[in-house]
């Protein structure tokens, strides 16, 4: 089941965010936001140690006021984690993160303010070498442009964009990537597939506003799903109303399952029916949750009878097939042991957290002789 993606990504120019490249071929980074009080350091700090131990490669801050910006410069220095300042309105805020060591900024120039505020922000940046995002959004277009177009749309947004591109062009300043999001999932890949064949800048994908967790994970799927699967994509967030721990697994979980990035475990686990010899839902219930500090990518199949059981297990790093009296597991493709169910759970954690360390240490070992 191992195989590399057979997506072609598009070709885009590369930044960089901290010590994380995005776009120019690099690995598609996962991004949250922060929702704590950011005035608020200790549980800002405790959040973003959250987001980034459940994989997240850059994480955002709202920075409103200039009482956040302080707050920034003690969070900058608790957290090593790349930081993207959230910017609106006023310009000098951005002025002064920058500063304090922020790593991007994210701005939606029209309400910025005037071109010389939106070039003060661009000089700044300019000179310590930090990277903006354009953030250009259904909910705040120009307000000639939403009496242009009657009603957000993917060529009045794909406009907004393009104002500010031309102005960062003749700025002469390309270290940027763009967003272009709305909560709707048409207008928002349409925009997207628009931009991504006139611009090479990295694209920041999201649908906002998704929704709930469950809601949102699927509006999300499908809309940021079309535009990976086209290739377009450099880094994303995942917008949902739940805790940010969650919008970096689902981001995960999306890449994992196009094969264009790989990190933690790949559950292959039947949807449990009527011919299961345990109980298959409790299970990977349990798993889930046991194994999520797990970083090394392995594949784990969890099958619950003999009908697919076996086929699945074979293709996995390991796999169990279930059975009467016991259930057999398999490594690396080949019969290993038999489970009963009344330790299911615990031997195949045991196994699996077994299996994961000896992966661990064949790349580490890789990686040294190369």
């Amino acid at each position: 089941m191992h195989f590399e993606s057979p997506i072609k990504r598009r070709h885009s120019r590369q930044i960089m965010v901290g010590d994380v490249p995005v776009g120019g071929g690099a690995p598609i980074s996962v991004q949250s936001m922060t929702n704590t009080e950011t005035c608020d350091v200790d549980a800002t700090v405790a959040q973003i140690r959250a987001i980034q131990d459940a994989g997240a490669d850059i994480v955002r801050v709202s920075v409103p006021s200039m009482d956040a910006a302080e707050a920034f410069k003690a969070i900058r220095k608790q957290v090593s984690v790349p930081l993207v300042a959230d910017i609106h309105f006023d310009y000098k805020i951005a002025l002064k993160v920058a500063e304090y060591g922020v790593d991007c900024l994210r701005i939606n120039p029209g309400n910025i303010g005037n071109k010389d505020r939106v070039r003060a922000v661009v000089d700044c940046a300019r000179d310590k070498n930090i990277p903006i995002r354009i953030g250009v959004n259904a909910g705040s277009l120009e307000k000639d442009l939403q009496k242009k177009y009657g009603e957000p749309t993917p060529d009045a947004l794909v406009e907004s964009a393009f104002r500010q591109i031309e102005y960062f062009d003749a700025l002469d300043f390309q270290e940027f990537k763009l967003s272009l999001k709305a909560s709707d999932i048409f207008m928002t890949v349409e925009a997207y597939r628009k931009i991504a064949s006139q611009i090479d800048n990295p694209l920041h994908l999201g649908i906002t506003e998704a929704g709930g967790l469950r809601s949102g994970t699927v509006k999300s799927s499908i809309g940021l799903g079309l535009l990976l699967m086209d290739g377009i994509g450099d880094t994303l967030r995942v917008s949902l109303a739940a805790d940010p721990v969650q919008e970096v697994k689902v981001g995960w979980d999306m890449l994992r399952s196009l094969k264009l990035r790989n990190r933690g475990i790949n559950f292959i686990a039947c949807p449990s029916c009527s011919r299961q010899n345990f109980d298959v839902v409790k299970t990977m219930n349990e798993l889930e949750e046991r194994l999520e500090d797990i970083k090394v990518s392995m594949d784990v199949a969890v099958i619950g009878c003999v009908v697919n059981g076996p086929g699945e297990a074979k293709e996995a790093d390991l796999g169990l097939a279930g059975g009467t009296p016991n259930n057999l597991v398999y490594l690396d493709g080949k019969p290993n042991s038999k489970v009963k169910n009344e330790t299911l759970v615990d031997d195949l954690e045991r196994m699996i957290r077994a299996k994961a360390d000896a992966k661990e240490k064949e790349e580490s070992n890789l990686i040294a002789k190369s």
